[in-house]
């Protein structure tokens, strides 16, 4: 088991970083520098809760100096006919020999038992992480969804789009405090925790798709304890 990274999906292709989408990124280099010749997958990360600043980077141009603070966190290799760990152990290896201050690899444990996941989960997220990643050992790549790699949470997750900004109070009265927004479904509701203060001051823009956490639903099919993760971002 891993820990849920927030950050963005990038593939390495052999000669290039793009999106999910196979958009390329504008990575300078010497961030590459020493990249192998063959497919990695990661994720482009700076830390926990930092994923907008992350976002605002890599959609701009010419902003080599930022990059400093993004790591490449490599969790697989999508070519190599081996099973999980192999493929893993391969990759880091070539890394070994052809360092990159700005690549790091995915920490793995392996899970005992119920007990033992759910003391991990809980300590994850104490540090604002969102979650668990568990991987079938010795199991191939697959790309998109697989039961050899589940997702543990201690919330759900949904999507909707902001139909309405409301202005705060208190300490939040020349801002955003809340956002009005509808699922795919039809239901409407606001949110009005989770925002950073420079999500507040730049709030997600009308008709932009959010994501969310929430633990639950009423009897009316509104999510309880909605709270503001992040912006979906389409690279």
């Amino acid at each position: 088991m891993s820990e849920k990274l927030d950050g963005v999906r990038g593939y390495w292709t052999g000669t290039q970083l793009i999106s999910r989408a196979g958009n390329p990124f504008h990575a300078p280099n010497w961030f590459t520098q020493n990249f192998p010749s063959y497919p990695l997958d990661g994720e482009l990360w700076m830390g926990r809760n930092k994923f907008s600043e992350l976002v605002s980077i890599i959609k701009t141009k010419n902003a080599d100096n930022e990059w400093k603070k993004i790591r490449y966190v490599i969790f697989d290799s999508p070519k190599i006919n081996e099973g999980f760990e192999k493929r893993l152990a391969f990759v880091q290896n070539w890394f070994k020999q052809h360092p990159n201050p700005y690549v790091e690899f995915i920490q793995h444990e392996i899970c005992i038992d119920k007990t033992h996941l759910r003391k991990k989960l809980k300590e994850i997220e104490s540090k604002g992480g969102e979650g668990l990643i568990l991987r079938k050992p010795d199991s191939p790549y697959i790309k998109g969804r697989s039961y050899d790699m589940l997702k543990v949470k201690s919330f759900d997750d949904d999507e909707a789009t902001v139909i309405q900004h409301f202005k705060g109070k208190g300490r939040n009265a020349d801002r955003m405090g809340s956002i009005l927004v509808e699922m795919k479904n039809g239901i409407q509701f606001k949110i009005g925790t989770g925002f950073s203060d420079e999500e507040r001051n730049h709030p997600p823009p009308i008709g932009s798709m959010i994501t969310f956490k929430y633990y639950g639903f009423t009897k009316n099919g509104v999510p309880k304890f909605a709270s503001f993760l992040r912006i979906r971002e389409n690279f």
